[in-house]
C-alpha cells in the first residue's frame, strides 16, 4: 500500500475551529500572507504527488495531447462551398480559405485561399486580428462585410469584402472602430447599431440606436430608425430574409437584458413590437412559414390568445402571407414540443426544411421538419448513440447539413447529410487520444431521496468484474441550468479509463438537459436535491458493485466544487477521494466574493434570514467539523480566478488543517477558473489523476 501522505500534512488535532471565522485573511487574493500560505501549501502537494513513479509519464501524455492539433477542419456550408478560418504556423494570425465536398473528403483538402489576414497585416502594417466574423448579402454571398480587430480590443472595424476580387471593396462600406452589429437590406443599404457618440450606448457596454446607412454616404447623415433605452443590454439589427435573399421585414431587436428580448418592426406608419414572449428567437423562413423557436428556459407556457399555450423549448410556426398582413394577430401554431425528459438543443433553417437536434432523455437525436399539405412530416436521421449531436453548419441554398458527433469513447466527429436522396456519410474523424476498444458505455437511473429517477452514464471496461472493486470516477456539475453532455475527454481517457478504471457522469437537478423542470426543481431552497442526487448515484453505483466506498471518488469544478464539498461533508462515508477544482466552499460568503451576488438566483442570498437558514444547512466550509473523517480532498484553486474567488479553497483547506484532516492543496498563481497553458493545464491533470490512482487504484 501506497503511503499517500507525507509527515508535512500531519498537524496536531484541536478541538475545534474558533468561534467565527478566523480564515477571513485568505480572501485578500494577493496579500503577502495569503500568498505565502498558499505557496507553501501547494509545494507540499507537489513534493508528494510530483514524486509518484506516474507523474511525469502522465504529465508528458497530457501535455502531448493539450498540445494536438485538432486534425478536423471545421467548414461552413455556403453557395461558393465549403469554408473555413483556421490558424497555424505559417498563418498565425489566420486565413480565411474554401474547399469542394470532394476534395473535403479526402485526407488532405486543397484549399483555395479567401483572405490571408497575416498577409492584409504585414501590408497595411496593422496588427489585424480575425476571427471568421463575415456577413454575407444573400443569395450570391459575394459581398461581405467583415470584422477586423485591432490587437485584442473589443471594438471592430468593418470593411466591405469582394469575393470574386478576394479584394476589399475600395468605395464599399468601411465603418471606422467600435462596438458594433450589422446587417445588409440590399446592396446598396446595411442596418447598422454602434456606438454613434456620447448617448447611445447602454451602461452594460453596447449600442441601442439603429441606423441605415447608405453606400457612400457619411455616418453623421445615417438615418436612425430605432432608438432602445439606456438600460438596455443592447439592440441588434434585424432583417427577415428567405432562402432567396427576398427581404419580407427590417426591424430591430432590443435585449432588455442579457437573454430577453423584444422585435420591432420597422413598418411604415412606425415601429411595430411583435407580439412573442422576451425569451423567443425568431428562426426564419421555410415552405412559407415563419418559424420562432421558445427559449428552453421560458419562464411559463405562452398563450397569445388564450387557451392552451406552448412550453418552453417548442417551435411554433406561422403563415408568413398573414403574419405579413398583420404581424400582431395572425396565430401560431405547433411545429415541435418537448416531451417531458427532452430538451431543443439546436435548430437550423435550410433550403426548405427544419432541421432539430434534440436531447431525448440526455441522447442526442436529429430530426427534419418538412411542411407539407398543412402539416409538418418528421423524419429521424440515422446518427450515432450514445451522443451529443449539434448542428455543425447548414446551407439555406440546399438541404444539406453537418453535425457533430461526440461520445465518451469515439473522437469528434463531423456526420455529413442531404436529406434530399437521404445520403449519410461520417465525413472526418479526430485522431484518438487513448485506447477506447476495452471498454463500453451504459446507462442507468438511480433513485434519489424523493423518489425522482437521475439519469447517468457509466464508461467502464467491457470485462470489469462487477464485485465492488472497479476504481470510478463520479463526475458531476447540477447547477445554472447546464448540461453534462457526452463527450470525448482524451486527457482522461489515457490516465484514467486507459488504465482499466470507471468514469462517471451523474446528470443532477439543477443542472439542464432534460427539460426547464429539471433546473428548477434545485434552485434556491431546494439546492440541496443536487446534493442527494448525487449521493444516489453513489449509493447506486456501490448497490451494481460496479464499485465499493474504497474505490469511488466525486470530481467537480466550479459548481461542480461545491457538489463535491457537499459530498464531502454529507456522505464522506461514501468515497475515498474527492476532487474539487477552483471550488465553491463558504456559501455564506459567496455573494461577497467576486461574481457570487449574480448567482443568488441559483442558491439564494446568505443577507437574507430564511435564506442564509437554507443555504447553511449544506454550506461545506461550516459542514467542516471535528469529530469527523473525511475522503483526504484534493482542493485545486487559482490566485487569478475571477468567477470564483480562490478563497473558497484556500479556507477549505485552512479548515481541514486546523481540524487535523489531511488534504491536498494546490493553487495555479498564473491562471483563472482554468489554467492558462497548455503546459499548466498538463501539470493539474497529471496531479489529478495521479491523486486519484494513490487513492483508488493503489488504496492509498
Amino acid at each position: 500500500m501506497t503511503c499517500l501522505f507525507s509527515p508535512a500534512f500531519s498537524h496536531a488535532l484541536v478541538a475545534s475551529v474558533p468561534a467565527g471565522d478566523p480564515f477571513l485573511w485568505l480572501e485578500k487574493r494577493k496579500a503577502p500572507r495569503a500568498l505565502r500560505w498558499a505557496r507553501s501549501e501547494t509545494r507540499k502537494t507537489l513534493q508528494i504527488l510530483q514524486s509518484d513513479w506516474r507523474y511525469e509519464r502522465f504529465r508528458q501524455d497530457a501535455l502531448a495531447i493539450t498540445n494536438a492539433q485538432d486534425d478536423i477542419p471545421k467548414v461552413s456550408l455556403g453557395r461558393r462551398g465549403l469554408d473555413n478560418f483556421t490558424r497555424d504556423k505559417k498563418h498565425v494570425r489566420g486565413v480565411w480559405r474554401r474547399t469542394t465536398l470532394d476534395s473535403y473528403r479526402t485526407k488532405e483538402p486543397q484549399w483555395e485561399t479567401i483572405l490571408d489576414v497575416d498577409a492584409l497585416a504585414a501590408k497595411e502594417k496593422k496588427n489585424w486580428v480575425f476571427n471568421g466574423d463575415t456577413r454575407c448579402l444573400q443569395p450570391e454571398e459575394r459581398l461581405c462585410l467583415v470584422k477586423l480587430f485591432d490587437g485584442g480590443r473589443e471594438a471592430a472595424f468593418v470593411r466591405e469584402f469582394d469575393q470574386d476580387m478576394k479584394a476589399f471593396v475600395k468605395t464599399g462600406f468601411n465603418l471606422p472602430e467600435g462596438k458594433q452589429d450589422f446587417d445588409w437590406v440590399d446592396r446598396d443599404t446595411i442596418l447598422v447599431a454602434r456606438d454613434w457618440g456620447k448617448g447611445t450606448m447602454t451602461r452594460a457596454g453596447h449600442p441601442f440606436v439603429l441606423k441605415e446607412v447608405k453606400r457612400s454616404q457619411p455616418l453623421a447623415q445615417a438615418r436612425e430608425v430605432f432608438r432602445g433605452e439606456r438600460t438596455d443590454y443592447r439592440v441588434e439589427p434585424f432583417v427577415l430574409r428567405d432562402n432567396e435573399g427576398a427581404v419580407h421585414a427590417t426591424g430591430a431587436v432590443r435585449y432588455t437584458s442579457c437573454d430577453e428580448r423584444e422585435y420591432i418592426l420597422l413598418g411604415p406608419k412606425g415601429p411595430i413590437k411583435l407580439r412573442l414572449p422576451k425569451r423567443a428567437e425568431i428562426g426564419g423562413i421555410t415552405a412559407g412559414r415563419l418559424l420562432v423557436k421558445l427559449d428552453n428556459d421560458l419562464d411559463e407556457d405562452w398563450a397569445p390568445f388564450g387557451g392552451a399555450g406552448f412550453r418552453a423549448g417548442s417551435i411554433i410556426s406561422y403563415d408568413l402571407a398573414e403574419w405579413k398582413r398583420d404581424p400582431l394577430h395572425a396565430r401560431p401554431s405547433l411545429v415541435f414540443q418537448p416531451g417531458p425528459r427532452q430538451e431543443l438543443r439546436g435548430f437550423h433553417i435550410s433550403k426548405s426544411l427544419l432541421i432539430l437536434t434534440v436531447l431525448d432523455n440526455l441522447q442526442g437525436k436529429a430530426f427534419t421538419y418538412r411542411y407539407d399539405r398543412g402539416a409538418w412530416r418528421v423524419t429521424s436521421i440515422a446518427l450515432p448513440e450514445n451522443a451529443d449531436v449539434s448542428l455543425s453548419t447548414a446551407s439555406n441554398a440546399s438541404d444539406r447539413v453537418v453535425f457533430t458527433v461526440s461520445n465518451y469513447l469515439k473522437p469528434t466527429s463531423l456526420w455529413y447529410f442531404d436529406a434530399e436522396t437521404e445520403h449519410l456519410e461520417s465525413l472526418k474523424v479526430a485522431r484518438e487520444s487513448f485506447n477506447a476498444s476495452q471498454h463500453v458505455v451504459e446507462q442507468f437511473e438511480a433513485t434519489s431521496r424523493d423518489g425522482t429517477r437521475i439519469p447517468y452514464f457509466l464508461v467502464r471496461p467491457r470485462n470489469a468484474r462487477l464485485d465492488g472493486s472497479l476504481p470510478t470516477l463520479l463526475y458531476g456539475y447540477g447547477g445554472f441550468g447546464l448540461p453534462e453532455l457526452p463527450s470525448y475527454d482524451g486527457v482522461m481517457g489515457r490516465l484514467w479509463l486507459e488504465q482499466g478504471n470507471a468514469y462517471v457522469v451523474a446528470h443532477l437537478r439543477g443542472g439542464g438537459g432534460l427539460g426547464r423542470h429539471w433546473h428548477e426543481a434545485a434552485q434556491g431552497a431546494s439546492k440541496q436535491r443536487t446534493w442527494e442526487d448525487a449521493i444516489a448515484v453513489a449509493e447506486d453505483l456501490i448497490r451494481r458493485k460496479v464499485t465499493s466506498p474504497g474505490r469511488l471518488g466525486v470530481f467537480g469544478a466550479s459548481q461542480g466544487g461545491l457538489l463535491v464539498g457537499t459530498a464531502l461533508t454529507q456522505r464522506p462515508d461514501l468515497f475515498n477521494a474527492a476532487i474539487a477544482q477552483v471550488p465553491l466552499f463558504d456559501m455564506l460568503r459567496f455573494t461577497k466574493l467576486t461574481l457570487g451576488a449574480l448567482w443568488r438566483g441559483e442558491y439564494g442570498d446568505p443577507a437574507i434570514p430564511d435564506q442564509r437558514e437554507w443555504i447553511q444547512r449544506y454550506s461545506p466550509y461550516q459542514k467542516l467539523v471535528p469529530g469527523r473523517t473525511y475522503p483526504a480532498p484534493f482542493i485545486l484553486s487559482a490566485t487569478n480566478d475571477d468567477i470564483v474567488h480562490p478563497a473558497h479553497g484556500r479556507k477549505a483547506a485552512a479548515r481541514l488543517r486546523a481540524l487535523g484532516q489531511p488534504y491536498f492543496y494546490y493553487e495555479d498563481f498564473n491562471g483563472g477558473h482554468g489554467p492558462a497553458t497548455p503546459i499548466e493545464s498538463a501539470r493539474q491533470d497529471a496531479l489529478i489523476y495521479i491523486y486519484a490512482h494513490r487513492r483508488l487504484v493503489d488504496g492509498g
